[in-house]
């Protein structure tokens, strides 16, 4: 019987302690609820914001829907985007006024003008609804080349569906990939859709299986319904790597490389396109014996073969699949002494980074060590890394590319002093005679710029084109 009673007397304990508990969070929310009223009285928009978040929720006042709008509404007329998004939202939906198109989209515009993401998304949305896809894609391009996966999955839609745009796999496959990587469960299930039937990538059932995977698990119904079907054309060790990379997948975060970037690779190097279907230029030393390369792009990893080298002068020719933005090569017999260049590149990743490094200076000399005719001595500044990358002119033409350094040994054992900014770099015209033997790449090369461009439009397409190259 004590058992009892003691059992009866704790949770009456417990029930009076709750309910004092409960009565004094009241009371602090009536607190606060007081301090914000008095500001947003006094016209605080964001202040009038929060009160209004307060009626329609019941926080430290009665629940009072009409009575929180008219205070969304005064943040809103006072150009507060986030009350102008959600009084937008209640018109589009017809929750507490009545259902008025048209008002939503003039406050989720006002909002979107402002640079509110989710406003901007609404109205993509409703752009695209709407079958007004140019307006769409707009919205789409800026968010998604800030790396918002709501955006690339919207984009990467309209490329392979052909939706204000022209039809592109390799497009569309780039978006979906950067918002896979983000953990969007429709990047994941539309890049397992192409790895398995071989759409805009190297078919790839391992592939497949790792990203339908991820997409099941988020609750993708088409995923979940066909990985067992997909399961009876692989091997069961095709199956336990799937599920390996499926569970050793992480996320990046907004703004972050590949999370999933391989680290197992034996050196980094540089390179750039020079065709718009993924031929790419990088030094031979650079993929001699190397069993396997992968280019860090805009889209995440991808692979690279190797289709020519020139080990004589360190040239090395590369094919990638995709869609890519290519530098013009210029002749190199018409660059000057003194001339300007710059390089976009990857040096010394483990220390600087993955992200592309510029680094300016001119031209030395019009030989290499040695007198060496095929080369430029350049004073731009290059580390381990630079090698393969591009060197452009003032018109944003490739007349060089980066190969090495002045020994600081042989210089010190030669001289007695270490070298300053001593640098190398392959004249174009050997490149351009290397391509030559190569006639279907040769033919799409782009023409020459003939205009000086703004040196930041230069640093601009020199980064488009360029890539880091993993080794293995």
């Amino acid at each position: 019987m004590k058992k009892i009673w003691f059992s009866v007397g704790f949770l009456t304990f417990i029930f009076f302690a709750n309910v004092q508990i409960h009565a004094q969070q009241a009371d602090s929310d009536q607190k606060v609820f007081q301090k914000i009223k008095a500001k947003a009285e006094s016209g605080d928009a964001a202040s009038q914001f929060d009160l209004g978040d307060r009626y329609i929720q019941g926080q430290g006042v009665e629940k009072n829907v009409a009575e929180g709008l008219k205070w969304w509404r005064k943040a809103a007329e006072q150009g507060f985007a986030d009350a102008q998004f959600q009084l937008g939202g209640r018109y589009m939906l017809g929750i507490g006024v009545e259902k008025n198109v048209d008002e939503a989209i003039k406050w989720i515009k006002r909002a979107a003008d402002q640079g509110h993401v989710e406003a901007n998304l609404s109205l993509s949305l409703n752009y695209y609804n709407n079958r007004n896809y140019a307006e769409a894609i707009k919205i789409w391009r800026i968010l998604a080349e800030k790396d918002n996966p709501k955006a690339e999955d919207g984009l990467g839609g309209c490329y392979a569906t052909g939706c204000g745009v022209e039809k592109d796999v390799n497009e569309a496959i780039k978006w979906f990939r950067k918002s896979a990587s983000q953990g969007s469960a429709a990047g994941q299930l539309e890049l397992g859709s192409a790895y398995l039937n071989g759409s805009g990538v190297v078919k790839d059932y391992v592939e497949a299986y790792k990203w339908l995977n991820l997409a099941s698990a988020q609750g993708m119904v088409w995923a979940r319904e066909n990985l067992p079907v997909i399961e009876r054309n692989m091997t069961p060790e095709q199956i336990a790597e799937g599920q390996r990379r499926a569970a050793s997948f992480k996320p990046r975060k907004q703004g972050d490389l590949d999370s999933n970037l391989d680290s197992q690779f034996t050196t980094t190097g540089t390179g750039f396109f020079i065709t718009d279907d993924g031929y790419l230029i990088s030094n031979y030393h650079i993929v001699k014996g190397a069993a396997k390369f992968r280019l860090l792009t805009g889209a995440g990893l991808i692979d690279a073969t190797v289709v020519k080298v020139d080990a004589a002068n360190d040239l090395a020719l590369l094919k990638a699949t995709g869609k890519f933005s290519p530098l013009p090569i210029a002749a190199s017999r018409t660059v000057k002494l003194g001339a300007t260049v710059a390089t976009v590149g990857f040096p010394d990743t483990g220390l600087q980074g993955f992200s592309p490094k510029l680094a300016k200076g001119e031209i030395g000399s019009l030989a290499g060590i040695q007198d060496d005719p095929r080369y430029f001595q350049i004073s731009v500044p290059v580390q381990p890394g630079n090698s393969g990358g591009a060197l452009v002119d003032a018109r944003g033409n490739v007349v060089g590319i980066v190969a090495a350094k002045l020994s600081a040994k042989a210089a010190l054992d030669a001289t007695g002093a270490l070298p300053e900014n001593v640098n190398y770099a392959v004249k174009s015209s050997l490149l351009l005679s290397f391509l030559e033997s190569v006639p279907d790449v040769a033919a799409k090369l782009k023409d020459p710029n003939t205009k000086d461009e703004a040196f930041e439009d230069v640093v601009k397409s020199a980064q488009d084109a360029a890539v880091l190259v993993l080794v293995y």
